[in-house]
């Protein structure tokens, strides 16, 4: 051996999976079908202490959706150092079929054309109210704190929840919505949307990109119609609702749904006090 050489360590490793949360497969009676949710519970959580936590429902919540940057946003925004979201469960509903369950019956013959399987966003309502919250609280160390997320699509059933059954969440954050289904007509619904139908504190983000002209028979705006809902609840002399609206114009549709999730807690979320 020559001098000064030494004889190298055989490098060793050890693979382990990396486990983001966890899967649980429910069936649903109002759907009539099996529904995967992905589940992401914070650090510490113990399901034999006394803690209980704020729930975030995840729309289009599939692994190669939305479920895993969001996980990470609420993650990176409830380490004890940026303290801006309280530690809390996403609990990502796996889409299998969006516009099924997100959108209602339209009139318009171009989106009954297009999107064949359309018009039971009620079912899917009721899969949430009957279902899934009581599934979730039943199962997990849950307080009342109910966030809901939805974007495009998703963000048109997140509004049409927020008309028609408010108090099933008290935080929406709305990106993107799509309003011009069925020609805008979830925002004629004046009789639904009024200042009585809030029971409760109720925080409401709504945001919107460079969306340009919507997929319609009758062009409409996507920045118009969700800054109409905005100022359809911002007319309301009702203390207990408030929302807030965003318009990012560097982002696109594609591109949007990080970035407004990210803004909506610095609005929704006041900074944590420090013990």
């Amino acid at each position: 051996m020559a001098f000064g050489q030494t004889k190298k360590k055989k490098l060793t490793s050890n693979t382990k999976p990396f486990v983001l949360g966890v899967i649980d497969e429910i069936q649903s009676g109002e759907l009539a079908e099996k529904r995967i949710l992905n589940i992401y519970l914070p650090e510490g959580y113990n399901q034999s202490d006394s803690t209980r936590y704020p729930v975030i429902y995840l729309l289009d919540g599939s692994a190669d959706e939305d479920f895993i940057h969001i996980a990470g946003l609420v993650q990176f925004n409830s380490f004890e150092w940026v303290n801006q979201v309280p530690k809390s469960i996403v609990v990502g509903i796996a889409t299998v079929d969006r516009k099924r369950d997100f959108t209602f019956p339209t009139s318009i013959e171009r989106d009954k054309k297009n999107y064949p399987t359309t018009g039971h966003s009620d079912k899917f309502i009721s899969f949430i109210e009957k279902e899934l919250e009581p599934y979730i609280q039943s199962k997990y160390k849950t307080n009342t704190n109910k966030t809901i997320i939805g974007q495009s699509l998703g963000g048109l059933l997140a509004s049409e929840i927020l008309i028609k059954k408010p108090d099933l969440f008290n935080r929406y954050i709305i990106i993107s919505p799509s309003l011009w289904w069925n020609n805008g007509s979830l925002l004629n619904q004046d009789s639904k949307i009024s200042e009585s139908t809030f029971n409760q504190q109720t925080a409401v983000y709504i945001a919107v990109g460079k969306e340009g002209l919507t997929p319609t028979e009758i062009p409409r705006v996507m920045e118009v119609d969700a800054n109409v809902l905005a100022e359809k609840i911002k007319g309301f002399k009702n203390n207990t609702v408030k929302v807030y609206f965003d318009y990012l114009p560097q982002e696109n549709h594609a591109t949007i749904m990080h970035q407004a999730v990210s803004n909506s807690f610095k609005f929704l979320y006041p900074l944590l006090k420090k013990e």
